[in-house]
């Protein structure tokens, strides 16, 4: 018998009998492997493990593990939703059911939707197509055949969807007579998908276009355990809990109003928060030798041309007129760099010059997609501008990614990277692209740091490493980034005179840490579950007095704590001593102090802690001294 040689992930050959698929190559890796395999990667692509190897493949087998994996298993669970839905309601309209982060939706039309009430019967009629085991598989037609059938059938959706595909031959994916347009990969079976949850229901205009038909989008998810989807459950009711629209309110530190859509307003108590993040923000910009900018919010309408904004994010932005001249909002933060950095000539001797800027911008969201503070339609952006010759690239994008993981540390959040490549709209020469990304490949190289590539999502004028936190309930959120520009510095005309006495040319890095600080501060209620750390926290301690008779005692216990750059408040409220402790706690409060005739006659005070509880007495210096510790070395609980 014939064989053929494949290869594996680490560069390793593997013999196998000629037709072999990549099933047959994961049973002979081993029993386990074959039993979690989902699909495989061959030569990049995705593929059904039905898939024939041939001879030289380059193969992978994906488990549930992987992000390629677990797309191809919720994939599967949306067809068997799908049909699920057809056996229920044959009249259905189907468009389209993607697999997504965590779980899986299916768009349709249905005269009379369903509603949550329906999904047990939903839910019970997905787990009869899965103990049926049904086989997924591949079919294919002509485009001509494939109209005539879902023409047939009345599916408008799939009909359209077809319509707009090339010439050729179609796919289509059939599971138990239940027949849809897909590209695949699929599971084996449908006997695979065994831990299932419906989520939600919502509205959702076909292809994201208003003008069209509002469909139906059930939400669900799907793992390959059920203690995983139990586990993912409980996660999803403990975000609820910490939704930071819901602890904004709670906590008073921010609101919106009808007046201004998207638009915080950020309360006393919210903008302690605030303010301690950007007094952190700017000492630990100060002592890596970045200077602060200011510039304008309203700039010419020419400046925005020249940039390239107006070509590539003008539907994001906002205009006047001053004056008979056009004006926009800025968007960005960098043309207004750019104009400082030409205001005076600089030497090589100058660079690197880093400048930061906390910039407020305006873009303009949809209505439909905002989202309390990380959604918003005005937000300030923690920028920095670069400006550095080519040979000092290494070395800054390094010190970036030094001073982003010293930040992350003190909130304790932990974060992946991707390096995001050119896209298709963007600005610069092929060359420039070329340089520009291969820099920012060898600095994380030099830093050892993993890290994946995100084909085409770079910037529209160069590459970006992007930083992707994961809060306490390990979800991510992209915050940091860093972005090696040599268009722009071109476009404005930029330079610097050399050791030659000749002129050259500057790159750049834009750049974030926070991100968009109203976006961060959203982030952190959530991750820390309004308990902000004590040198974050609005209130660091409340002061309780026992009863009435030591309120004086209360209030000089407090302005000590003031005096000591303490953010004290007193409970002189005719509530209980254990209200007011629950009600501090509720509050987010850090440290609770009881005082009664025992803590006046020895200076003293009785300290209780939001997690640890009763700390016991202490003297006031002994407290002093604790807290100012925590602050100073900005301890998390």
């Amino acid at each position: 018998m014939n064989t053929i040689r494949v290869v594996l992930p680490d560069g390793s050959g593997k013999d196998l009998p000629e037709g072999s698929s990549a099933l047959n190559l994961a049973e002979s890796i081993g029993p386990r492997l074959a039993k979690e395999a989902l699909a495989a990667l061959v030569d990049g692509e995705p593929k059904d493990l039905a898939t024939p190897l041939h001879d030289g493949a380059r193969v992978s087998i994906l488990t549930f593990d992987s992000e390629e994996g677990r797309t191809v298993f919720r994939h599967s669970a949306s067809h068997v939703m799908a049909s699920a839905i057809q056996r229920l309601r044959p009249e259905v309209k189907l468009a389209i059911g993607p697999s997504i982060e965590d779980g899986f939706y299916y768009d349709l039309e249905l005269a009379v939707p369903f509603t949550e009430a329906d999904f047990a019967a939903l839910e019970s009629e997905m787990a009869k197509v899965v103990k049926d085991d049904q086989p997924f598989v591949r079919k294919q037609m002509s485009k001509a055949d494939a109209l005539a059938y879902f023409q047939q059938r009345g599916e408008t959706y799939k009909v359209e969807l077809i319509e707009g595909l090339e010439d050729g031959t179609i796919t289509f994916y059939e599971n138990g007579g239940f027949i849809d347009l897909c590209r695949g990969p699929h599971l084996p079976s449908t006997g695979r998908i065994k831990a299932f949850k419906l989520m939600s229901v919502a509205g959702a205009y076909w292809r994201g276009d208003s003008s069209r038909p509002m469909l139906q989008r059930i939400y669900g998810t799907a793992f390959t355990k059920k203690s995983d989807l139990e586990d993912h459950l409980k996660r999803i009711e403990e975000a609820e809990k910490r939704d930071h629209r819901k602890l904004g309110k709670q906590l008073d530190l921010f609101s919106f109003h009808e007046q201004g859509p998207g638009f915080p307003f950020f309360h006393p108590k919210g903008m302690i928060v605030l303010n301690a993040l950007l007094d952190f923000w700017r000492e630990e910009h100060r002592k890596r030798g970045y200077g602060e900018l200011r510039t304008p919010l309203i700039l010419d309408r020419s400046l925005w041309e020249q940039s390239g904004h107006w070509d590539h994010y003008k539907e994001n932005m906002y205009f006047t007129q001053i004056d008979e001249r056009d004006f926009a909002v800025k968007p960005m933060n960098c043309p207004g760099g750019m104009l400082v950095y030409k205001s005076r000539m600089h030497s090589y001797r100058d660079l690197p010059l880093r400048w930061a800027e906390l910039g407020t911008v305006h873009r303009h969201e949809k209505s439909g997609v905002l989202h309390g503070l990380t959604r918003v339609r005005m937000f300030t952006q923690d920028d920095a501008h670069i400006f550095m010759t080519e040979d000092q690239i290494q070395d800054e994008v390094i010190g970036i990614i030094n001073f982003v993981d010293y930040v992350y540390g003190i909130f304790g959040l932990e974060y992946t990277i991707e390096l995001s490549t050119r896209p298709e709209n963007s600005i610069g020469t092929d060359e420039m692209w070329a340089i520009a990304t291969d820099s920012l490949h060898k600095a994380l190289e030099a830093k050892g740091l993993p890290f994946k590539i995100n084909e085409g999502d770079g910037a529209f004028y160069g590459p970006k490493i992007d930083f992707h936190v994961r809060d306490s309930l390990k979800r991510s959120w992209q915050c940091a980034t860093i972005q090696l520009d040599f268009a722009m510095p071109e476009k404005f005309a930029l330079e610097y005179i050399g050791s030659d006495g000749a002129a050259h040319r500057p790159v750049m890095v834009h750049r974030v840490i926070y991100g968009a600080i109203e976006r961060f501060f959203g982030i952190l209620i959530e991750h820390f579950a309004g308990a902000f750390p004590v040198w974050l926290a609005p209130v660091q301690a409340m002061v309780i007095p026992v009863s009435d008779a030591f309120a004086d005692y209360a209030r000089e216990v407090a302005g000590r704590l003031f005096d000591a750059g303490i953010r004290a408040e007193v409970d002189l409220s005719d509530e209980t001593m254990k209200y007011k402790i629950r009600d501090a706690q509720t509050l987010q409060v850090p440290y609770m102090l009881v005082v009664g005739e025992r803590e006046r006659n020895a200076a003293g005070v009785g300290v209780r802690h939001r997690r640890q509880g009763d700390l016991g007495a202490m003297s006031l210096d002994a407290f002093l001294g604790r807290i100012q510790n925590e602050i100073v070395s900005k301890t998390r609980d």
